[in-house]
């Protein structure tokens, strides 16, 4: 597949590669990452053809953004397309009160949800800031449902700030976007269920939609997708190894949703992978191209820590992949059988 190919994001014709860069990895998500790694990272992604790069405030409480705006100094910012997020305001605290957390290495701030006007306004100034531009071409509403992790006969409206985000970030994003400062407005969540509700609600460019869409699982398929196709949102793709073991494979350190994987999804993975090995293909390749096959799938954009990392997703993107792959993966029972696939590689 070509990683390189674009496709368009928005109804004004904003368009990203099909294969971006997740900006996690920049934030040190689980373990720290070297400012000149992360900056060698972005470089390499453009020379490879990468022009879309996504971000968050959150990411790394705003060194994500940051050492995304450090790396972009020396590139043309007219070929790149960045995308960040609002919902999270930084609250600065002291040294002491920090605690083990996601990111580490992390600044001595607190993130609070806060999707009112203001809240809004302020983080998009900062984030502008951070990044060192003067446009963002894409905003999202991020974490409307506080990221949580559900399971199966759990709640995922457990925790929600819908009306808060429709009611405050929205409305300044559509008008934002209808002055022509931003290109696209999104929602970036972890969830199928509440986008089903905010793609009826407002009028939505795409949706991040992170780890739902994937090899593994395709619920999204009957439920949101054609929500998003009679209302014109399409979909980034983010999490497309379900956060690891789609390009770990099925060992016992796994993780799924930042989690150890549990023995069902270990056992799912193992049998994805014998397929995949029966056709010489890496489970990793299966995993980057299968959300592409949609026509509603606009980019999927794993993170990467590393060049070798950037390296290894680009040469996933470009692994050929037949279609009786996937032809065999529908009849075990392993994929939706109305799943849209890649085009034969």
């Amino acid at each position: 597949m070509n990683a390189m190919a674009t496709r368009t994001v928005s109804a004004n014709g904003l368009a990203v590669t099909t294969l971006g860069l997740g900006g996690t990895g920049l934030g040190n998500m689980y373990r720290a990452t070297d400012p000149e790694v992360a900056t060698a990272t972005v470089h390499a992604a453009f020379a490879r053809g990468m022009r879309y790069f996504d971000t968050a405030p959150v990411y790394g409480y705003g060194l994500a953004e940051t050492r995304l705006g450090e790396a972009i100094k020396t590139l043309p910012r007219n070929e790149i397309v960045i995308s960040s997020k609002v919902g999270y305001s930084l609250v600065p605290i002291s040294e002491r009160e920090k605690s083990p957390a996601l990111w580490a290495d992390a600044p001595a701030l607190r993130p609070e949800f806060d999707y009112s006007r203001d809240a809004v306004l302020r983080s998009i100034e900062q984030s502008l800031q951070r990044l060192g531009v003067d446009r963002i071409d894409m905003i999202a509403i991020h974490d409307p449902d506080e990221s949580i992790v559900f399971g199966p006969g759990e709640d995922p409206y457990a925790r929600s700030h819908f009306r808060e985000a429709m009611d405050g970030a929205y409305v300044v994003l559509d008008e934002l976007r209808s002055q022509g400062v931003i290109g696209a407005v999104g929602v970036g969540i972890n969830q199928w269920q509440m986008l089903s509700d905010f793609v009826v609600a407002g009028h939505f460019d795409y949706f991040l939609l992170a780890g739902r869409y994937t090899l593994l699982e395709q619920e999204p398929l009957r439920t949101l997708l054609p929500l998003c196709e009679q209302r014109n949102t399409k979909l980034i793709i983010g999490g497309p190894y379900n956060s690891g073991i789609l390009a770990s494979g099925p060992v016992q350190s796994a993780t799924f949703n930042t989690r150890p994987a549990p023995p069902f999804v270990i056992d799912r993975v193992r049998r994805l992978q014998q397929v995949c090995q029966r056709h010489g293909v890496p489970l990793a390749a299966a995993a980057l191209q299968f959300p592409l096959g949609h026509p509603l799938v606009s980019s999927v954009i794993p993170g990467a820590r590393s060049v070798a990392e950037l390296e290894e997703n680009v040469a996933f993107m470009q692994h050929p992949i037949p279609v009786a792959l996937w032809a065999d993966l529908k009849e075990a029972g392993l994929m939706d059988a109305k799943a849209p696939v890649p085009a034969s590689t």
